[in-house]
Order: structure tokens, then sequence, then C-alpha cells
């Protein structure tokens, strides 16, 4: 679509007026405000208050303008909004342009690219610079930069050479960030912002070392507390001062790792607040404030992080490889439950990266498949990361829109296509986000405490949730991920993988939950450690035992696969077996272990319990995907899980999303050839128009199909 003629009534005097008039035809652009040539700081109230909320699902791409002669931003832009790019991610490494010498601020050029981005119909995110500080603050404040756990230096040259702990750093950053929003704060087109970028280097030096030491004062208040926690008298670990405590990372005491990296995601959430105050003091309320996190990435809690954040967001890369619905899914949808409302893809991958071992690129059509599949799971908006390619820098091979030359390359029309769709659905998805049956809980605690003592080094505590989460989400359609403190109630079945460490505050909300009703499932080395990663002083699952009516005898790293038999056929346990026993007449036992290695053979793998009108269950094996279907099968059988859509072919997924008076339900085909699905009653063809009772969708085919609540 031409916006010229736009362009035109907002540079006449009459602009303010004419808007009014126009707005109601402006299907396929944001609203575009009058906008004088003042600084942001300077407009008027009547200006900012004239901006709509913009459109319900957004195509983006980062852009970086600061990299390009100022007169080849138009040509960029244009491309965008052909493409239907509604937004643009800006200024999250530009701090050497922002800010060339200390104290010499260039904010001029950034919200000029702001102002064009607007006129074409293009929002902005504007992200913090401080994830790539430049030469000249690192060299003048050395302290800045963080220190490797071998006690080497970073240096400048890379990105993430900052100390995230150090004072000087946090005053640097504070100030950076609140000369943005005072100067962009308040700009009709920018609707959000995003701290930093990818938090995930820490660093070792003295300091942050004293700092965790006061960290570690705080939350034990004494070293005779602290040393009976960890149980220091272990090896004579015992600390007679706080300035004793190390930093350990992998082989330390299992309480001093758990505390490191409880401490590494407190100093991330207030070295993240640190500039969120400094946005919030200036910035309109209507701007949102994130931070593009990495999915699975361990490096710190992301829950905790999110806290103060107003929506979260993630950084989707497949890497080498193509789209595999349950990994990026699952993905997906813990993203969504670190603030447990919809999220942002604030980066995908056009067609390739650069990092992977192989950088083959995504299938054609794939692209568009992923972005759908991204929507049906809770995102209100997809962008690529970037726009065009760099001339030089380390990422020269990653996948853009357009090339270097500043023409499109060929997956600009597959992303043309999207934005087009988006701009379609948009209306319908508004207001309408994932809801579930079923509940999944995660905690970083666990996942750590099992990575640090795999005890079979092929037990990985993110496949184990997977091999819950791809059968479940077969038969449900849909999956939340979220922490097993957060209200259950609303769940017909939760069920908890290695829930490895267990506060009391969790335990408490289990019992509470099936009390209430509720059927309760808990996966193979659940309920061992304590929330200071010590053992139980019952066996598992701890605090559930009586609950239970059973606990497990002892656990068995793998070498050769246990046989099982009962109430799932015959099966194998791989990796792992934990002998169980009852204790209550009235616990079941649903499968018991075939000849294996002799302590196993004849006890109970699986029992359950009814409490009520709810069950608790324990899980001591890991079965192969056969075995595990049928335990799925069997979960939501006794639970009373329902399909949200009904049957569908192999390899087609269903995403639902629900609002106030109508349900949503996203058709994504990832099988290799054409799936012909029946509707279980007519529905509305979103982007095609008309009433279907059956649609028929290619490899990568995507139907995005509406019904009013009845």
């Amino acid at each position: 679509m031409n916006f010229a003629w736009i362009k035109k009534i907002f540079a006449s005097p009459a602009r303010y007026a004419t808007f009014a008039a126009v707005a109601c035809i402006l299907l396929m652009t944001p609203t575009l405000p009058g906008q004088s040539q003042t600084t942001s700081s300077t407009k008027s109230n009547a200006v900012t208050n004239s901006v709509l909320t913009p459109p319900p699902l957004l195509l983006g791409t980062a852009w970086y303008p600061e990299q390009w002669p100022e007169s080849r931003w138009n040509a960029d832009l244009d491309l965008m909004q052909k493409a239907g790019i509604r937004f643009v991610r800006i200024g999250e490494f530009a701090w050497s342009s922002l800010e060339p010498a200390e104290g010499d601020y260039h904010l001029g050029w950034l919200e000029r690219a702001i102002d064009d981005a607007g006129r074409h119909g293009i929002y902005s995110v504007v992200g913090t610079p401080t994830a790539a500080p430049p030469a000249w603050l690192t060299q003048k404040y050395p302290e800045t930069l963080r220190m490797e756990e071998n006690g080497r230096k970073a240096e400048h040259g890379n990105r993430q050479q900052f100390n995230w702990d150090d004072p000087k750093y946090r005053e640097l950053a504070h100030d950076i960030a609140g000369r943005m929003a005072q100067r962009y704060g308040h700009n009709p087109y920018v609707i959000g912002w995003q701290i930093d970028n990818e938090y995930a280097a820490v660093s070792f030096d003295p300091r942050t070392r004293a700092d965790f030491q006061s960290w570690l004062q705080h939350r034990y208040g004494t070293l005779d507390n602290l040393n009976t926690r960890w149980t220091t008298a272990y090896w004579s670990q015992t600390y007679s001062n706080w300035d004793q405590v190390p930093i350990e990372t992998s082989r330390g005491n299992p309480g001093l790792l758990l505390s490191w990296k409880r401490f590494v995601s407190d100093t991330w959430r207030s070295y993240q607040k640190n500039q969120l105050d400094a946005i919030r003091q200036y910035a309109s309320p209507r701007q949102f404030i994130t931070t593009n996190m990495m999915g699975w990435f361990q490096g710190y809690n992301h829950y905790v992080v999110a806290r103060d954040l107003d929506l979260a967001s993630w950084d989707d890369y497949i890497g080498e490889g193509h789209l595999n619905a349950y990994v990026n899914g699952s993905t997906d949808d813990l993203t969504r439950g670190f603030k447990q409302k919809n999220f942002w893809v604030m980066e995908t991958q056009p067609g390739h990266v650069n990092w992977a071992p192989d950088n083959n690129d995504l299938n054609k059509g794939e692209v568009r498949a992923m972005a759908w599949h991204n929507v049906g799971h809770g995102a209100d908006a997809v962008s690529y990361w970037q726009w065009r390619s760099a001339l030089n820098g380390q990422e020269q091979y990653h996948g853009t829109l357009v090339g270097p030359d500043g023409t499109p390359v060929p997956l600009y029309t597959e992303v043309a296509q999207i934005g087009r769709e988006f701009t379609k659905a948009g209306p319908t998805l508004a207001g309408t986000s994932p809801k579930s049956q079923v509940a999944i809980l995660h905690t970083y605690g666990s996942v750590w405490a099992i990575d640090w003592q795999r005890h079979n080094k092929a037990y990985d505590p993110i496949v184990e949730l997977l091999s819950y989460y791809q059968p479940l989400r077969d038969i449900s359609q849909s999956i939340d991920i979220v922490q097993p403190t957060v209200p259950l109630d609303q769940y017909k079945l939760v069920v908890a993988p290695g829930l490895n460490v267990l506060s009391n505050e969790a335990a408490n909300n289990l019992i509470q939950y099936v009390k209430n009703g509720g059927h309760l499932v808990l996966g193979q080395r659940s309920g061992m450690k304590n929330d200071d990663n010590g053992l139980q002083p019952e066996r598992q699952p701890g605090p559930l035992v009586s609950l239970l009516g059973g606990r497990v005898e002892q656990y068995y790293a793998l070498i050769d696969p246990a046989p099982i038999h009962g109430q799932f056929g015959d099966n194998t346990s791989k990796l792992w077996a934990e002998l169980l026993s009852t204790s209550s007449p009235d616990t079941q036992v649903l499968a018991t272990y075939g000849k294996s290695n002799g302590w196993l053979d004849g006890k109970p793998a699986i029992i359950t319990r009814k409490i009520g009108k709810g069950s608790i269950t324990y899980v001591g094996v890991w079965m192969d995907e056969a075995g595990m279907a049928k335990l799925a099968q069997w979960m939501t059988n006794m639970s009373g899980v329902t399909p949200a859509f009904g049957p569908v072919p192999a390899g087609v997924e269903v995403d639902p999303r629900y609002g106030k008076d109508h349900t949503v339900f996203i058709l994504v085909n990832l099988a290799n050839g054409t799936q012909t699905v029946p509707l279980p009653r007519s529905m509305q063809d979103v982007l095609h128009g008309g009433s279907v009772q059956s649609v028929n969708l290619p490899r990568y085919g995507v139907a995005v199909l509406s019904e009013a609540k009845k």
C-alpha cells in the first residue's frame, strides 16, 4: 500500500483535524499522530494522548540505522512498509553513536530514525545500549570490565564485556537510559523499551564475591544457620567468617552452588531495575518495558528477572535443523509462564543463523509456519533479526531480509506474506490468549540441581520435561509451563517432571491443590531436595510422602534399561529407575519392574492414590515414547482433560487462543505432505474468508479459524 498521501496530510498545517477524518480508513498502518519538529521531551500532551493502541498483532525487525548513511533510511523503511513490518527494535547496540565521548550526547539521529519510521507506519521499541559499552568507557573506567572465572579481564572488541555488578557501570547505564527516556519517552511512535540484550555474562571479580557474601549474610542471617543448612561439617567446609565463602559454579557444596545462581538472578534483576527506574522516571506509562530472554537458557532464574517487567519476550532461534513443534512450543509456553500472559518474540531467524555448526536455511514456507506457531502459543509480536546484512562485524553471515546491497533476499516475499496475514488476522486475535487444562511445573533450582549431579551423564532435565510435554500436548492441544507456587486450581492436571528442589511453599501449594480435587503427577527425581539443595530428611518425595502413601526406597542410574509391566503394557525404563513402596492401603500400584538388577525385580515403579476427588501419582521410571504416550493417555483420562479442538492428523498442531466472546484456533501443518483437517463444527476462515467445515493444509500450511462462544 502506498502511504505517500498520508505523509502529505501530516505535513500540512491541518494535520490534527485531518487525522480524525482518515483514522477510520487507516486499516493497514498504525495511527500516525501529528508530529512537530521539537524534541520528544517538549511534545505537547495533546500529541502524546492522540496515540491509539498499536495493532494487536505486530511483525517487526531489528534495524540499525547507525550502520548506514541517513540518506539510505527511507529506502529501507519503504521496503519494511511494503512487507507489512509494523515495528523496529532500534538502538540496543548504539552506545558509541549515542555518546561517542563521555558527556557528548548525540541523541538527535535516533529520534530522526524513530520519526522516519513512524511516518512509514512503523513503531519503535527502543533498546538501551548497555550490552555493548563504548571503548572510551571501559578504557577510562577499567573496573567496569567483567572478570572471567579464570581471573582474566574481558576486553573491548566484542560485547557483554561489562561487569553487571559494578557500581560505576550501573551509574553510567542509568545515565544513558535516563537520557534516552527523556528524549524518546513521550515520542508517539515509541511503544516500548528493551533493556540491554540477552543477559548472560557475569563477573567473578573480588567486588562481586564480596557482594555475594553480603547477599548470603542477608539470606541466612548467621554463619551458624548457613553452616547448618549447607551441612558444611562435610569435608570441613565450615565457615567462621563470611569472607571465607568462595564462588563455585559446578563442583562446590550444593547449597553454595544454588545460592550463587540465586545471587546471579537477583543481581540481573537489580541491574535491570537500575535502568527500568531511569526509564520509568521519564517515559510515558503507555510504553512497555521488557528484555529479550533466551528460552531454556539456564544462566539465571527468568521468573525472578521477569518480575519487574511489563511483558516477557524471548529470542527464538532454531540454529541447525528445522522447526520442532515440541521444543519450540514448550519454549513459547515457558516464556508465557514468566508473567502468565502473552509475550513477544523479540528476535527470530530469517532463514538461517551464523553460529550453528551447520547454518542451514529453513525450508520455503517454514519461516511463515514458525511465526504462526509462535502466535498460536501466545506471541503478540514476531520480529526478525536482522533487517540488513552488516558490512562487517562478527555476524556477517547471519540471515537477513535485505542483503548488503539494500535489495530484498528471497525470504522477503515470505515475510511480506506474514505481514499481510498478521494485519488481516490481528483484529480477530486481539484480546485472545492461550488457556490450558494442563500445567507442567518447572523450577530453575530443580534443573540446576539435576544438571550439577546428573548421576547418569545422559540425564537431561529439560529432555525429561519434554518427554512429558510432547504426548500431553498431542492430547490436550494446550499446556502451561509454570512455577509450583502459582495458583493451580484452574488446572485439571498438574505434572511435575523432575521437581527435584521442592520448597515448603511449593509443597504446601501442591498438597492443597490435590485436597481441592486436583490431579498431581510427580515425575522421577521429584521431591529429593529442600530449598537449600540439601537432601530432604524424608525419602522422596519429601513433604509429599504422607499424601502419596508411598515413597522412593532407592534410586538407580541405569546402564541397561529395566523392563516394566502393568497399566501401560510392557515397556522399559531408560537411564533411571526408582524403587517405590506403599504405606497406605489405598495406594495403588500401576506398574512394576520385571527382572532387572535384582533390587528392582517385581517392585513398584508407578503408584497412585486417590484423595477425595483428587489424586497424587508418582512415576519412578523414564519410559520410551510409546510408554510415555500411554501414560499421558491415562493421565488425561483420569483427570478429565479433553482436547481443545478435537482429533487432527499427525503432524498438524492445534493452538487455541480464547477471547471474551470467541475462540481462535491456529492450525500449522508440519508433516511432509498435504493434510486434510475436518473441523469439529463450522468455523470462520480468518485468512481467506467464509465459513468452512474442513481445511486442506500443504506442508507448512497455516489456517486461522474463529468461532463465537455459545
